[in-house]
């Protein structure tokens, strides 16, 4: 099960008052927000990350043209890629609440 969802449109990563477009081969930074929840993991078990460009209709569709996704009809095939070397570390901070 999910346990928990956020989305970042990549357009607008910069804020939501003005759209920057991505471009081929370049990398950017995607910062998505502390999501509000909590999971007890004991030893042992494992999370997984999913990054996708859509997850309709949870949130509104991603046609992934650059268009207006409410008036687009054709879909174009994005390619997501998750950089983890040492120009380009990702990470994942997951704070830690000690047990009593």
């Amino acid at each position: 099960w999910n346990l928990d969802e956020t989305i970042q449109r990549a357009r607008y990563r910069q804020g939501y008052d003005r759209e920057v477009f991505m471009e081929p081969d370049e990398v950017y930074e995607l910062k998505l927000g502390p999501l509000v929840t909590s999971a007890t993991f004991d030893a042992g078990h494992r999370i997984r990350i999913e990054v996708s460009s859509s997850n309709f209709p949870r949130f509104a569709r991603n046609l992934n043209t650059g268009g207006n996704n409410y008036d687009e009809t054709e879909g174009v095939v994005a390619i997501n890629n998750v950089h983890h070397s040492t120009t380009h570390a990702s990470r994942i901070v997951l704070p830690v609440v000690r047990g009593k």
